[in-house]
């Protein structure tokens, strides 16, 4: 009976993925176009969307000298938690007429990510399976206007301009990224693998002083000021109420969807940090750095990249839904950019992933499941913790040397 059901699954295994190398799916434009057509759909289900209606206050908001951190309820539900950098990225769509904002404002989300993929060093085929295998979390992600898009686009572009020798650009990226929201600041990981350290260290200071003052053309310098210092206190009292969203507070928890906030709310425990877990993380990701044999394999330097995306959504406690499109590129590097072919349980572990973390927000998902177990308990992060640990425990122990490419 075994035999059978293996022989079965073999055969569907080899039909998909014959299906799989047809020209249409290896087409860049096939991607394009479906992920242009993601826009319009969230255009025809959303035509204003609260969280667009945020991003654009912080530009008129801006310009007004208004505070950036407050509560608007005549406009929007929720705060601003971006930096006042933000205002000048969202300036040219928020003065578009409505939907037109929200759909360009989509498409940019889908270019930077697009972009930064296409430009990469990745091969063809390492491009193509990154692409393909994020478009359903990228919807999930366009369905909240998101800038995490933009997130990952940047430390996939900070990673190949550094690995390019660009370290000016590079050191642009990361703090653009960083002073709009700090997941960014993960492209400091690559710093170890810059051959001009000083170059990038210099870059960093110089691209901080002008992207602190660059609000200050809509504005007044000292009401930027004053709104970083706001920007600050915000998001500590976001941290603090991220922390206390164990499962049971809320009707729907849709934050801390995080391998620290898996951890809490399955213990339903308030009373400890969450460095107990970050620190222990951080040691974990950090041990692979000591492999300096290593550095050398392009695919090695890679793994980091990988690393780099899934652990900033991982142990942060601000992670939500939309927040997994970072850690799926990362999944995605993790494949497909090692010297060996993949096993077949890396192939369960991405159908895994695929299943359990992009799939169930949505109503392809039992709904049962979502609501009584995947919701309240962040397991929306459980995949992508395993496929991390994983990771972790591959840079420690092979040898990145380059080979054959895996395949599927």
């Amino acid at each position: 009976m075994m035999n059978e059901i293996r022989l079965t699954l073999l055969r569907w295994y080899g039909a998909c993925a014959k299906f799989l190398q047809k020209p249409f799916f290896s087409d860049y434009r096939t991607i394009a176009g479906l992920w242009l057509l993601m826009c319009v759909a969230m255009i025809i289900k959303h035509q204003v969307d609260n969280n667009f209606l945020i991003f654009a206050g912080v530009f008129h908001h801006t310009v007004a000298e208004l505070p950036l951190y407050v509560y608007y309820p005549e406009e929007y539900i929720d705060v601003n938690l971006y930096g006042p950098v933000f205002s000048l990225i969202v300036a040219p769509f928020a003065v578009m007429p409505r939907p037109v904002d929200l759909f360009c404002w989509l498409v940019f989300l889908c270019a930077c990510l697009y972009v930064s993929v296409r430009k990469s060093n990745f091969t063809r085929y390492q491009q193509l399976f990154i692409l393909w295998f994020c478009s359903h979390e990228l919807l999930n992600a366009l369905f909240m206007a998101q800038f995490n898009i933009v997130v990952a686009a940047t430390v996939v572009l900070a990673f190949t301009l550094i690995e390019r020798e660009r370290d000016f650009w590079a050191a642009f990226v990361i703090m653009l990224g960083t002073m709009v929201k700090l997941y960014s600041i993960v492209g400091l990981a690559f710093f170890l693998f810059s051959k001009h350290k000083g170059r990038l260290v210099l870059s960093l200071l110089f691209w901080g002083a002008v992207l602190f003052a660059a609000p200050m053309v809509l504005s007044s310098p000292e009401y930027i000021v004053q709104q970083y210092a706001d920007w600050f206190d915000a998001i500590l009292t976001k941290n603090d109420h991220n922390m206390k969203g164990i499962a049971g507070d809320f009707g729907e928890p849709t934050t801390n969807i995080s391998l620290v906030g898996m951890v809490r709310k399955i213990s339903g425990c308030t009373t400890y940090s969450d460095l107990w877990l970050i620190l222990p993380g951080m040691l974990v990701f950090a041990l692979p750095y000591l492999r300096f044999s290593q550095y050398k394999h392009v695919a090695f330097r890679e793994m980091f990249l990988a690393s780099v995306l899934m652990f900033c959504v991982l142990f942060s406690n601000s992670s939500e839904n939309s927040t997994y499109i970072i850690a799926f590129v990362g999944v995605s590097v993790w494949y497909c950019c090692v010297p060996w072919k993949r096993t077949r349980w890396d192939i369960a572990l991405m159908v895994f992933v695929f299943v359990l973390s992009s799939l169930s927000p949505g109503d392809l998902f039992p709904a049962y499941l979502r609501t009584e177990y995947v919701r309240p308990y962040a397991l929306k992060a459980l995949p992508v913790t395993i496929v991390w640990f994983k990771l972790c425990w591959e840079m420690l122990t092979k040898d990145y040397e380059s080979k054959a490419l895996g395949a599927l």
